[in-house]
């Protein structure tokens, strides 16, 4: 409590000199530089919500002066110490209505509108998803989708980055279990790839969109046998990937294929075979066989493709026709 009073005393003795007086301005630079000081004593006195408040302050007084790259800084100051004081209150157990999340969110959403107004999506686009990392480690990746799509969005001009954003999401919605929206994801991203990312001559993807669109390709294989839509509902694009992982093609044949080595490709189609024959046994040793293949995220999608198929009625087998 005496704390508490001694900082609200020393903040009214800082923000006194910022208000007009007869023939006098304001000394600006002076209350920055003492909210600053009186922020880094709170910091390490670890009392972040009020090293927040003081950040908040700085910001204000960057934003009096017209110096938007300053306010922005502070800005994500005060978010990163109010983020600071929601992991305390989540590991010492202490009742709370989320309230210095809420403000830590609504620092990074203001840092974000003056990047927007200065014509920064680069920026924007980095703080973005500075937000969406940090709602991913608190366990919300429901909340966290917004701000990678927007993330996304700052980086159309930039295909590799927005498509690593756009992984992201679809990452978070395999996490929630929004698998149809991950497919859709994972769709628009191979249309990126196919755009933005191939030689107009060969359309083989350049470089790093060759491991994107094979990752794609896998966790959209897994998606669909997962989901196991019906002939009906199943859209023309994903009836088409099902269709290329059949006995009817082959890893040098099928130019839309060249990102994935032929014994990963063969791997697939017999998945896709085992699923469609319900082969238990089958998808067991082939999951044994892709573990060392696969990223966490795509075993995760595999097992839950072998649990599915396990527990599935007999009448399952015939919607992946």
């Amino acid at each position: 409590m005496d704390r508490e009073v001694d900082f609200l005393a020393r903040y009214r003795m800082v923000s006194g000199k910022l208000k007009k007086r007869f023939l006098r301005k304001p000394n600006v630079a002076e209350a920055i530089q003492q909210f600053g000081a009186l922020g880094r004593a709170l910091d390490s006195q670890e009392c972040p919500p009020y090293a927040a408040m003081c950040s908040l302050a700085q910001a204000r007084c960057e934003h009096l002066q017209g110096n938007q790259s300053w306010e922005v800084q502070y800005l994500v100051d005060s978010a990163n110490h109010f983020l600071k004081a929601h992991w305390s209150d989540e590991t010492l157990k202490c009742p709370n209505f989320q309230e210095h999340l809420m403000a830590a969110i609504n620092c990074y959403n203001h840092a974000l509108r003056v990047c927007i107004e200065q014509k920064q999506p680069a920026l924007a686009a980095m703080y973005s998803l500075q937000l969406g990392d940090h709602l991913m480690k608190l366990g919300k990746p429901g909340e966290a989708i917004t701000h990678y799509q927007r993330a996304a969005e700052f980086q159309y001009q930039t295909p590799l980055d927005c498509l690593n954003s756009m992984a992201k999401v679809s990452s978070c919605k395999i996490n929630i279990g929004d698998y149809d929206g991950a497919l859709t994801t994972l769709t628009e991203m191979e249309y990126l790839v196919r755009e933005r990312g191939t030689r107009n001559h060969t359309g083989r993807p350049l470089g790093a969109y060759s491991d994107i669109l094979a990752s794609c390709e896998i966790k959209r294989i897994l998606l669909l046998v997962l989901l196991q839509p019906t002939p009906q509902r199943i859209r023309p694009e994903h009836a088409q990937t099902l269709e290329r992982f059949t006995w009817n093609t082959t890893a040098d044949g099928n130019s839309t294929n060249v990102s994935l080595s032929e014994e990963l490709f063969i791997l697939l189609q017999s998945v896709v075979m085992a699923c469609q024959s319900k082969d238990v046994e089958a998808l067991q040793a082939l999951q044994t066989d892709l573990w060392k293949h696969f990223t966490a995220e795509q075993n995760h999608l595999l097992h839950l493709v072998v649990e599915q198929i396990t527990k599935a009625g007999p009448d399952v087998s015939s919607r992946l026709h």
